[in-house]
């Protein structure tokens, strides 16, 4: 029995290309997402064995901290489009002063439609990547930008 159309947008997992981009409310073209992950650092701690029978202490383990947000964000270059999207704000960057920026990615269904979204809050420029030369090469210009946030939440729309 053939599956309906209902039956696969139900069921069917969503192709990773299609999605969107949005820095400060600007929505922005990347060719590559790519860091989108929440860790929390584990703390282990040891005491002496007093409850049970056998050598060796008692081990437990519990979540500690939250780690910072690391996301890479690669991008073709563009005469006039990349500049002011990476250079201009990785050079804005003095002395423990930098526009702080909130990043959206929006995972889309085939209509272009928000399915779910992870919110990158209060992302900052850490590292800014030029495009790999090669003679020999027949590829685009790809240049990436890496940014520290200090949090990801994740919501369906």
């Amino acid at each position: 029995m053939a599956l309906s159309p209902a039956d696969i947008k139900a069921n069917y997992p969503l192709p990773v290309y299609n999605y969107k981009v949005e820095i400060d409310g600007e929505t922005i073209a990347f060719a590559e997402v790519s860091g989108l992950e929440i860790v929390v650092e584990t703390i282990t701690y040891k005491e002496s064995n007093t409850d049970q029978p056998g050598a060796g202490p008692n081990v437990m383990h519990m979540p500690g901290q939250g780690t910072p947000v690391n996301v890479s964000l690669k991008k073709g270059y563009v005469k006039t489009k990349n500049m002011p999207v990476f250079y201009d704000w990785i050079n804005s960057i003095k002395l423990n002063l930098v526009q702080k920026k909130d990043i959206i990615v929006r995972l889309c269904d085939e209509e272009g439609n928000a399915v779910v979204s992870w919110t990158v809050i209060d992302a900052f420029p850490t590292k800014l990547t030029a495009p790999s030369f090669n003679a020999d090469s027949n590829e685009v210009a790809i240049e990436s930008l890496d940014v520290m946030a200090s949090a990801l939440t994740m919501g369906e729309d």
